[in-house]
């Protein structure tokens, strides 16, 4: 049975991390002593959910959790330095500390340390998530105990909803360009303009209009999306940012 130790302190352990190829060791201390740090873990690196979801989206609301209060936040998995750093160089992570627990230390004293050796895994950790404060659990979120790997409750979406259920998450906006393309530019300008940190697809000329028209229907670049809305063309985020001013 898996402790819920929401009230407990964090337990006190060394981390053997990598920088610039050399060794540092992180204690609990300095990852939570006076901070309020957001906490998740996970099976291990480069696993399907871990790296196309769980990851990625604490990483997304990163700038919502740090403007409602958060310091930090920090991934743990049982994995050695070396497998976090190579993981950590494939991800979108530049908002979390990734955080190797090699020797599955911390994640037995937390009580979640399970048995994946039906895997070939060995000793893993539970899927979880946790808010810190000044080294105390004030909350957590611990996947329900079944079989497989249960993704409910720990992603970062729920954590984000109980520090601040109105809290503004960043939008999500992506630009389908080609190299060259003058309009796209302006597009991305006004995009900026705007205010917007946008993610750019750009199409070579081999399968542009294939892609372009399959997703949008039409055969033109740019082509803008916001909140999984599709905004269309250069004069269409045009006239719809002269609507949303």
């Amino acid at each position: 049975m898996l402790e819920n130790r929401e009230g407990q302190k964090i337990p006190q352990v060394s981390f053997r991390a990598r920088t610039d190829s050399d060794w540092k060791t992180l204690t609990s201390d300095e990852l939570f002593k006076g901070k309020t740090v957001v906490v998740f873990s996970l099976p291990g690196a480069f696993t399907p959910t871990c790296s196309s979801t769980h990851v990625p989206r604490y990483n997304e609301l990163a700038p919502a959790f740090f403007a409602n209060g958060v310091d930090r936040i920090v991934c743990i998995s049982v994995n050695d330095a070396f497998v976090m750093n190579e993981w950590a160089r494939t991800q979108e992570c530049g908002n979390v500390l990734m955080v190797p627990d090699g020797n599955g230390e911390f994640t037995g004293k937390m009580g979640m340390l399970v048995d994946k050796t039906e895997l070939g895994f060995g000793k893993r950790s539970w899927r979880y998530s946790m808010l810190v404060k000044d080294g105390t659990i004030e909350k957590m979120f611990i996947e329900p105990e079944k079989p497989g790997d249960p993704f409910e409750v720990s992603d970062a979406d729920t954590l984000l909803n109980h520090i601040n259920p109105k809290a503004k998450k960043p939008d999500q906006v992506a630009i389908l360009t080609r190299e060259g393309c003058g309009y796209c530019a302006k597009a991305k300008a006004l995009l900026k303009e705007l205010g917007y940190v946008f993610s750019e697809v750009s199409l070579d000329h081999s399968d542009r209009s294939r892609v372009v028209g399959a997703i949008t229907g039409r055969g033109t670049v740019p082509q803008v999306f916001i909140n999984g809305k599709h905004i269309g063309g250069l004069e269409d985020l045009q006239r719809w940012s002269k609507k949303a001013a």
